[in-house]
């Protein structure tokens, strides 16, 4: 059973289909890339896996349960997304990190855990104090990668993710997510990537999307 299946969908945007009969599948321990023109849909579809916009046709298939029969707060544990401009709530660094523990489906992290993570993105631990409304767009990608990856979910959808991240902030996450991948087998994740080298070096195979696309299965 595959861990996510997108099945026949479709996306439209006034009379226009961005895509439409669009299938895949993604697997346990799979590294797949979102791959289209500018403007194809691709955060949409995204979006659209973690239930924060609708298809106009077909369904999406999480660990074999249609997506509109998830109960909101487990889909959220099992399926974390990162956006290229994560948003926080005006606070602290630390406070943001910890929203997601409070849920009860929600396993905290080990001790160390945070520390060791902060130390090979290049930042210490005075970064839990900063302030989450005075961040650049980088350190909220760091403090956004931290918080989908503590909470241990199965699949991540990552939506350029590391776009704002200079060339050493974007090996350490890099590597930090290859990690994350290998510490559980059962673990996926979903990449967009404007870098063709980016996708290169951290998916395994590519999903094209797209009017030329619109037939296309992965």
């Amino acid at each position: 059973m595959p861990l996510l299946a997108v099945r026949d969908a479709g996306r439209r945007v006034s009379d226009r289909w961005l895509w439409r009969r669009l299938s895949f599948e993604v697997r346990e321990g799979e590294r797949v890339g979102v791959s289209g023109p500018s403007g194809s849909g691709k955060s949409l579809l995204l979006r659209a896996i973690i239930g924060l916009d609708d298809l106009d046709e077909g369904e999406v298939i999480v660990a074999g349960k249609p997506l509109r029969e998830w109960h909101l707060p487990d889909l959220r544990s099992r399926v974390r997304y990162i956006p290229q401009t994560p948003a926080f709530a005006d606070g602290t660094v630390r406070e943001a990190l910890a929203a997601p523990l409070g849920y009860a489906t929600a396993v905290p992290p080990p001790a160390g855990w945070l520390a060791e993570r902060l130390e090979r993105l290049g930042r210490g631990a005075d970064f839990l104090g900063a302030r989450t409304e005075t961040l650049s767009g980088g350190e909220r990608q760091i403090a956004a990668l931290l918080r989908a990856m503590q909470t241990g979910p199965q699949l991540l959808l990552l939506d350029e993710a590391t776009a704002s991240l200079d060339p050493d902030a974007t090996d350490a996450a890099e590597s930090l997510l290859a990690d994350w991948l290998a510490e559980d087998a059962s673990r996926a994740v979903v990449w967009t990537s404007h870098s063709r080298d980016q996708r290169s070096r951290v998916t395994d195979r590519e999903v094209e999307i797209g009017p030329a696309a619109e037939t296309a299965s992965a």
